[in-house]
């Protein structure tokens, strides 16, 4: 149980975030939800969670690539909600095309969504932790950051470099007793990835079907509660990437 815990989760307005944030909220845990641009889904997950779980939810706009944007965030969450325990990292955007013909734009976007933004949380977090002596960090990659995927050259290179954030990130804090690791879910289904439904790839897919954002969060739970996994990439893939 995450009960009186506080739980950072970016990009939680839909999907797998709010996924993560009903889950976490099912525990007990109190929800910062960080949102890029829709208020209403924002609130209308902060309103869900509170509703249905009695617990504390609230939504905070805030560009996760913005460094003092995000300075200003996590302390506005330590204010309202009294600290951070849980920080999941699933901001992330998708500027697709072949690399021979990708903009310079597209490339940084993403990565600075993707990967900066992670770094950006997971910074201005670590203090929290340290005099909290614990914490866990969570961060949503994928399985593109595993295996690669043709078109998705900036999106990959961003869900790579957060399995290598992952891992340094476990590294330094491990003796802080703040534990810090990554999910790499495959082809999920959400408004990002309703496309996908009858594209080769996921004919590919070994269990047959595509994820559920719920099961995506389930993994994020345990990993929220488990004491002694730290620097792991937890593959929620139906098996794709093995």
């Amino acid at each position: 149980m995450l009960k009186g815990q506080v739980a950072v989760v970016t990009g939680g307005s839909r999907g797998i975030g709010a996924a993560i944030a009903a889950k976490f909220a099912s525990l007990g845990a109190d929800i910062a939800v960080v949102y890029a641009g829709n208020t209403e889904a924002a609130e209308n997950v902060c309103r869900g969670c509170a509703e249905k779980y009695s617990v504390r939810a609230l939504a905070y706009k805030c560009d996760v690539s913005d460094f003092d944007a995000v300075k200003e965030t996590v302390a506005a969450i330590k204010r309202d909600l009294g600290t951070v325990n849980i920080l999941v990292n699933n901001a992330g955007i998708t500027r697709d095309g072949l690399v021979a013909m990708m903009s310079e734009e597209a490339f940084d976007e993403v990565i600075a969504t993707n990967l900066k933004g992670a770094f950006n949380f997971i910074r201005h977090c670590t203090g929290i932790f340290i005099r909290n002596r614990g914490g866990r960090i969570i961060n949503i990659a994928s399985v593109t950051g595993l295996m690669g995927n043709a078109g998705q050259a900036n999106y990959a290179a961003s869900k790579a470099g957060i399995i290598g954030l992952t891992k340094s990130v476990a590294r330094e804090l491990a003796a802080r007793g703040v534990t810090c690791n990554a999910i790499a879910p495959g082809f999920i289904d959400t408004d990002m990835t309703r496309e996908l439904h009858d594209s080769p790839l996921a004919a590919t897919i070994p269990l047959g079907r595509m994820g559920r954002p719920e099961e995506v969060a389930d993994a994020a739970a345990f990993l929220a509660e488990a004491g002694y996994v730290t620097g792991a990439v937890l593959n929620v893939d139906g098996g794709i990437a093995m």
